[in-house]
C-alpha cells in the first residue's frame, strides 16, 4: 500500500497515465521540476522518462528515497547523485518494446517507400500529371541494429520475415544468430539500413557522427528510436541536404518538442515527435510497472525494475 500524498508526481502526464495513476495512489503533483516543490513528507516520485529531474530538486526534498520513472530511458535522471545518497530509482522496460518496435518497422516501410509523399501525391492530385516516383525494396539489405537490448532484439525478430541480413553492435558480442560488428563505424559500413536502439548514456553520446555517416553512404537510411542525443543532429542535417545518405527517419531529437526547423525543410526525412510508446496499451502497462515499483518499494520489496547502473 502506497502512503496518501507520500509521493510527488513531477511533471506532465498524458490522461491515459493519469487515469492509472489516480486508480492506485493519491499524489501531490509538481508539473515544472524547476518549480518551488509544495509542501509535504515526500519519500517518492512519479515521473516519465522525457522529464528531467534536476539535482536540486532533490537537494530542497531530502526525505527522497525513489524515484520511479515511466519509461526505458533514465538518462534524464541525476544518476551520480542518486547513486551518492542511496535512492533508489526504477524504470520500465519490456513493457514497451511491441509499440516501439511497430512504429519502429513503419518508420522503416514509410521511409524507404515514401508512404507519406505517396499519400501527398494523391491528395493534391499531382497522380492525374505523372507517375509516383520510384522507391527502394527493403528484401535482400543488410539492416543494422545499434543496441542490442530488450527492444533491439524484439526488432530484429520482426525484420526476419522480411528476407533481409541483420547484423548488430554494441558493448559485448551477445549469444544470437546475427552478425556482430565491433564499432558503430563498422557496422555502418555493412548495412543498407542502420537502426540506432541504444541507451543514451555519455557513451553513446553523438556516436552517429559525420564520419559514421559518410560510412553509411548514399544508399543508406538511418532510423532513430533511441534518443536524439546519439546523434550529432548537425552533421545528420548536412548529410541528409548533400544527400551524403538517401534518407532519415526520427522519432527523436536533440531539442524537444522543437527541433532543429532545417530539418522540416527536407524531403528525404520521416519524423514522428516521440510517439514509440505512445499507445493507450502500452502507456497503462507503462504507468502500472512503475506503480509496482512504488508499491515494492513501500513495502520494502525488491524493485520489479530496478536502474541498477
Amino acid at each position: 500500500m502506497i502512503p496518501v500524498n507520500s509521493v510527488l508526481q513531477v511533471g506532465q502526464f498524458p490522461d491515459v497515465m493519469q487515469a492509472e495513476i489516480d486508480k492506485r495512489l493519491k499524489t501531490i503533483k509538481l508539473v515544472d521540476p524547476e518549480g518551488k516543490p509544495p509542501a509535504g513528507n515526500f519519500t517518492a516520485i512519479l515521473t516519465r522518462s522525457n522529464t528531467v529531474i534536476p539535482q536540486s530538486l532533490l537537494e530542497q526534498v531530502t526525505s527522497i528515497q525513489m524515484i520511479a520513472t515511466c519509461g526505458v530511458g533514465y538518462d534524464n535522471l541525476p544518476l551520480a547523485y542518486l547513486k551518492q545518497k542511496g535512492i533508489k530509482a526504477s524504470n520500465t522496460p519490456g513493457v514497451l518494446n511491441d509499440a516501439v518496435c511497430e512504429l519502429a518497422i513503419g518508420m522503416l516501410f514509410g521511409l524507404l517507400r515514401r508512404i507519406p509523399q505517396a499519400q501527398e501525391f494523391v491528395q493534391t492530385a499531382a497522380w492525374a500529371k505523372a507517375p509516383f516516383t520510384m522507391t527502394t525494396t527493403l528484401a535482400g539489405k543488410c539492416v543494422g541494429i545499434a543496441g542490442m537490448g530488450r527492444i533491439g532484439q524484439d526488432l530484429a525478430r520482426r525484420l526476419e520475415p522480411f528476407k533481409v541480413k541483420i547484423a548488430y553492435t554494441g558493448p559485448n558480442q551477445k549469444n544470437i544468430p546475427y552478425e556482430y560488428h565491433p564499432s558503430i563505424a563498422e557496422l555502418a559500413l555493412a548495412c543498407d539500413v542502420l537502426f540506432l536502439a541504444c541507451p543514451a548514456n555519455p557513451e553513446t553520446e553523438k556516436m552517429i557522427d559525420s564520419q559514421v555517416l559518410a560510412a553509411l553512404g548514399s544508399k543508406a537510411y538511418l532510423i532513430n528510436i533511441a534518443r536524439g542525443s546519439v546523434i550529432d543532429e548537425a552533421a545528420l542535417l548536412v548529410a541528409l541536404q548533400q544527400k551524403v545518405i538517401a534518407g532519415a527517419a526520427l522519432d527523436v531529437f536533440e531539442n524537444e518538442p522543437n527541433p532543429n526547423p532545417e530539418l522540416l525543410k527536407l524531403d528525404n526525412v520521416l519524423l514522428t515527435p516521440h510517439i514509440g510508446s505512445a499507445t493507450f496499451e502500452t502507456r497503462q502497462l507503462m504507468t502500472n510497472l512503475a506503480l509496482d515499483n512504488l508499491e515494492a518499494f513501500y513495502n520494502q520489496q525488491t524493485l520489479p525494475t530496478e536502474v541498477t547502473n
